[in-house]
């Protein structure tokens, strides 16, 4: 598994902006991941239940860079679970309603 991505403050508020905007949830500090699980903007670095971390779209090992266009934010169980098999990404955190559930998805990234 990679590194713990470090980033400035600009480069992590255009990040959560990356993050998918929820009606009726203040955007400043609700959001969701590309699985639908959801992110606290304040829980960034946190093994909490809506922590979440910057995450490669293209891993490194596979080509990838650490252009912000190749960052994403996701849930930290979700980063943790989804390995280095790019194109195919895995995720094990979802949402039902307000909350967040374990769904294990593949997803193929284009």
């Amino acid at each position: 598994m990679e590194n713990l991505i470090k980033i400035n403050k600009i480069e992590l508020i255009a990040l959560w902006n990356k993050a998918k905007k929820v009606e009726g949830k203040p955007p400043a500090i609700w959001r969701k991941d590309i699985a639908g699980a959801w992110i606290r903007y304040d829980q960034y670095g946190k093994r909490t239940p809506y922590g979440w971390e910057v995450s490669y779209i293209r891993p490194l090992s596979r080509g990838g860079n650490s252009d912000i266009d190749n960052l994403q934010p996701l849930h930290w169980r979700n980063n943790k679970y989804k390995r280095e098999d790019y194109p195919v990404c895995r995720t094990c955190v979802s949402s039902d309603g307000n909350k967040n559930i374990d769904k294990i998805r593949i997803w193929q990234i284009e």
